[in-house]
């Protein structure tokens, strides 16, 4: 019964033997331990005869003899027969369960019938509370149960592969909205602007794709590579119709679009970025593939670090990091139902920006305000939880 089933189930695809015979014993646990008490059931009651048969027999004039017997035996039993085996049992499952399954499968053939007879009145008494003991137990598990045994299994692998399984595990339940870059970040081309100045923004810029609009980003015209456009950027008759005349047509993105449904359509129609729109159409983002791979890998690929432990337990918070991030960091459980980033969060339950130096209780966590600005709370430093 202590066996490791996981443990068990990959033992039974490399077919060790006494895997497949445990198996088969637990497949039905109430003839296993039909099987297992009878024996023991009989034992004790055999041994404690023949223990009271041989004081009676050594001592006959002592009427204490029969209690005297009855304590020795409840000790060597005790001891010998049930606290030591069950222990090395529970510590080395493995040990004894294997050998013993060898036991067992011919043991319960034979004595099937009186097994039988003892669960027939056994299962009648459990289906009164309404248990089916017949019906085999569901060993399946949930994503919740999922994340700990990763939590749990930082001996076995590198922290970044832990979080890197935990971001798999979040793919479900994220949308674009949550890891998109917000409206007010979007670094692209205003075609309004001066043509020396869009020559000088695709010279500097550090990314190869970029949005090109008219005056505002809802009025966007099309996606350009950068890796097209310098080639002609020497060019004498370099001008704006040159730059539309390379733009890929944008695409568009619903908000609550799952991650891992992006990563197909993006995989499908071949391109690597999309504009995030609401439900009015309205731009609210920017999304690239980068960004869905970055929430599966992380700090892979990626040397911002959001998040710095302090040497006094607190924490160091770039309040521009999502809910979801943060909370797959530290293992904490902040809402994710409404603002998608910590200063969201913040402004929300406060109701205004913060001053520097404001302390609240977020949700359960306490926590400084260290760094912000006129527009957004930039810096927070979470303080151990007593």
């Amino acid at each position: 019964m202590s066996l490791n089933r996981y443990r068990l189930r990959h033992l039974v695809k490399l077919n060790h033997p006494g895997a497949i015979k445990a198996t088969k014993l637990l497949q039905r646990p109430d003839r296993l331990l039909g099987l297992i008490l009878l024996f023991n059931n009989f034992v004790n009651i055999f041994a404690s005869s023949i223990a009271t048969v041989i004081a009676i027999k050594l001592y006959a004039n002592h009427d204490s003899s029969v209690a005297i017997a009855a304590g020795i035996l409840t000790i060597v039993m005790l001891i010998f027969s049930e606290v030591t085996p069950k222990t090395l049992a529970a510590l080395k499952p493995e040990l004894l369960a294997f050998p013993a399954a060898w036991i067992y499968t011919p043991l319960l053939k034979i004595f099937y019938p009186i097994v039988w007879f003892v669960n027939l009145f056994v299962n009648l008494l459990l289906r009164i509370v309404g248990i089916d003991a017949k019906k085999k137990c569901n060993d399946t598990l949930n994503k919740d149960e999922l994340k700990s045994i990763i939590i749990e299994a930082e001996n076995l692998m590198p922290i970044r592969y832990q979080k890197m399984l935990m971001g798999i595990l979040d793919l479900e339940s994220a949308t674009v909205e949550d890891i998109m870059t917000p409206r007010n970040e979007i670094i692209g081309i205003d075609l309004e602007m001066p043509i020396e100045d869009i020559i000088t923004q695709i010279k500097t810029s550090p990314h190869t794709r970029l949005p090109v609009y008219k005056t505002s980003i809802d009025r966007i015209i099309g996606f350009i590579h950068l890796r097209k456009i310098l080639i002609q950027l020497n060019q004498d008759d370099f001008n704006k119709q040159t730059i539309i005349n390379c733009l890929d047509k944008p695409s568009f993105i619903p908000e609550s679009t799952p991650v891992h449904n992006q990563m197909h359509s993006f995989k499908h129609e071949k391109i690597r970025i999309g504009l995030v729109v609401d439900e009015y159409g309205d731009v609210q983002g920017l999304v690239t593939m980068d960004d869905l791979l970055q929430e599966i890998v992380g700090e892979l690929i990626t040397d911002d670090i959001t998040v710095r432990t302090q040497s006094d337990g607190s924490y160091l918070v770039d309040a521009n990091i999502t809910i979801r991030e943060l909370n797959r960091l530290n293992q904490w459980s902040l809402p994710t139902e409404g603002p998608k980033t910590l200063n969201g969060l913040i402004v929300e339950f406060m109701e205004t920006i913060p001053q520097i130096g404001t302390s609240i209780k977020l949700h359960g966590y306490p926590l400084e305000i260290i760094k912000r600005d006129e527009n957004a709370v930039r810096l927070v430093k979470f303080l151990p939880r007593k």
